[in-house]
């Protein structure tokens, strides 16, 4: 078994090695990568892995930032000393979740969870690349939501998810822009939001912004690495992509 560890902290990603191969001796470390950039840069160059233990707090963001600027094929066991990103990682390839300080029975009962869920699905007649189909099937990543329920003129009226150029935050609300006459209050927070878009579709540019992928006009190169980003509609405020997300933001658009 191929694994790759994403973990900033050297002594827990050594342990974390140890671990492993002490519970099963055939396990080849394929990488150890302590970013969210180096990790992006690791999986595109498509070195094959069967596993993958990933942090979820990274030196340079959040890991969930790697699964929007390219697609993941390996399950993946999260290791963290966070407990409230259960749900988004289960929506994010995970199969197990580990919170630090973690041990070495915790590890020997994730690899015992990895092969009966590979073992089942040979059983099912199903090859080991259809687990992480099956799962994601099952929480449904991909599909994103389709519509949001606003209120406007005095009456609840859905608008589609398709239609929306970009989400804002400002200090009256979050709204949901569909052309420049019409902007719309969204009751959702814009990290509810987040969670609820389809990644390939938009993208949180920083704290204020979501972004529609087809609202996307050009992308400029700013002041000091970062990136400046002109949508098909005029926005109130330069739209400024920060120098540390902007290897993620450029991979995302690269992998359309």
């Amino acid at each position: 078994m191929r694994i790759l560890i994403v973990e900033d902290e050297i002594k827990t990603a050594k342990a974390l090695a140890r671990f492993l191969q002490s519970v099963k001796p055939e396990i080849v470390i394929s990488g150890m990568v302590e970013s969210v950039e180096d990790t992006i840069l690791w999986i595109s160059q498509k070195n094959p892995v069967d596993l993958i233990f990933m942090d979820i707090q990274l030196a340079d963001g959040s890991c969930f930032d790697i699964f929007e600027a390219v697609k993941i094929e390996a399950p993946v066991v999260f290791c963290t000393a966070y407990s409230e990103y259960t749900t988004l990682a289960f929506k994010n390839n995970g199969i197990d979740y580990i919170l630090k300080p973690f041990t070495k029975v915790d590890i020997e009962n994730a690899l015992l969870k990895v092969e009966e869920l590979s073992n089942f699905f040979q059983r099912m007649a199903q090859p080991d690349s259809k687990l992480l189909e099956v799962i994601k099937s099952l929480t449904k990543e991909k599909e994103g939501k389709t519509s949001f329920l606003v209120f406007h003129h005095h009456s609840y009226i859905n608008i589609a998810t398709a239609e929306i150029k970009y989400f804002y935050k400002s200090l009256t609300g979050v709204f949901a822009v569909i052309d420049e006459m019409n902007a719309y209050p969204i009751k959702e927070s814009l990290d509810e939001i987040q969670r609820l878009l389809n990644p390939d579709d938009f993208y949180r540019i920083n704290r204020q912004y979501i972004i529609a992928f087809k609202s996307i006009k050009e992308v400029q190169h700013y002041f000091d690495r970062k990136l400046l980003v002109k949508l098909v509609l005029n926005t109130v405020e330069k739209l400024i992509v920060g120098r540390e997300k902007s290897t993620l933001f450029l991979s995302w658009l690269g992998n359309k």
